[in-house]
């Protein structure tokens, strides 16, 4: 691979895109980023190439990715929301994807590095978990060079799980749990991550790879351990999905987000955050947290903030002054 190939990346101005272009400017690559949001506050400069991401141009999409090595594709959206003009679902974003995928494949693109979910299935009732597992299926098909990588929760300076799990330990004399709360996840900091992208990226072979961190939790226990770690151990209650959705909602219209739906919470106790793998990451979420206990959740992290102003950077739960780890 030559030190000037290219290497595009969707989304180098949000979440994992951002710390994927890190990595591959340090390493000397020429970098393209393809966004829906051209006017964000751009953290790298004239160090890469800032393209719109045209899916219903197929010609204008595939000749953005002509000459590129690597494609790195973040695009997704987290739940449906229709709200006027701000309005996303899975059933675009897989189609969207999809042409992504045919572009790449029409400019000649050596390899693509997909991020998926843990567990997708296409037989799933859980439309994220199924659109993710049509995805898979078709950049398998595509012919094209792929390593999947199927993160549980990413968490780092930008997370929003994380982050707001905090944010209500803050603010709230206690805290509900879905059911039982015994549901795992393997949360996996977003440096490491965005390490195992870059890597796979530098790979020739076809791969699929449990993105998840050296840490399992039970949802109680992580809930229990941030809010030791922050100063704020609150009682952990056990409510009623449909009870907690409810609460969900009214806190959502007081900070104007979608906290949580019930697919995200059918999915969490589902078990599907956790998978039998080897760890991914090597970053346990405790020792991030533990640097980072002054400032984490001591703001909301909001995701339809993030989508309506289009201009600003991603607002930071902390300020991660200091290293999550020691690499």
């Amino acid at each position: 691979m030559s030190g000037d190939s290219i290497h595009v990346v969707t989304g180098a101005f949000g979440y994992s895109g951002k710390y994927i272009t890190q990595r591959l400017l340090a390493r000397g690559r020429r970098v393209r980023t393809l966004t829906n949001s051209p006017q964000r506050t751009n953290p790298f400069g004239a160090q890469i190439d800032v393209r719109p991401l045209t899916f219903a141009a197929a010609r204008e999409l595939a000749e953005s990715l002509r000459g590129a090595d690597v494609l790195y594709n973040t695009y997704w959206v987290r739940f449906n929301y229709r709200g006027g003009r701000l309005s996303f679902t899975h059933d675009t974003a897989v189609e969207n994807t999809l042409r992504l995928f045919e572009a790449a494949r029409a400019a000649g693109v050596r390899r693509v590095v997909h991020v998926s979910i843990t567990n997708p299935a296409e037989d799933s009732p859980l439309e994220y978990f199924r659109g993710k597992a049509r995805l898979e299926r078709a950049l398998r098909d595509s012919g094209l060079s792929h390593a999947i990588l199927r993160p549980a929760v990413l968490f780092g300076r930008e997370d929003i799980l994380i982050n707001n799990i905090a944010w209500v330990l803050r603010r709230f004399p206690v805290f509900g749990v879905f059911g039982d709360g015994r549901y795992r996840l393997q949360p996996i900091h977003v440096d490491d991550f965005a390490d195992l992208a870059v890597a796979a990226g530098e790979q020739h072979e076809n791969r699929t790879i449990d993105a998840i961190g050296p840490e399992t939790f039970t949802y109680r226990e992580l809930v229990q351990a941030i809010g030791r770690i922050i100063g704020k151990p609150r009682p952990v209650v056990s409510v009623s999905p449909g009870v907690g959705l409810l609460i969900a909602r009214l806190t959502g219209w007081l900070v104007g987000d979608v906290v949580v739906t019930r697919e995200e919470i059918d999915g969490l106790m589902s078990g599907l955050l956790c998978t039998g793998s080897p760890p991914a990451g090597r970053t346990p979420l405790t020792e991030w947290a533990r640097a980072n206990a002054s400032t984490l959740g001591t703001m909301y992290a909001s995701e339809l903030a993030r989508r309506r102003n289009r201009r600003s950077p991603y607002a930071a739960g902390v300020s991660e002054s200091v290293a999550p780890a020691p690499r």
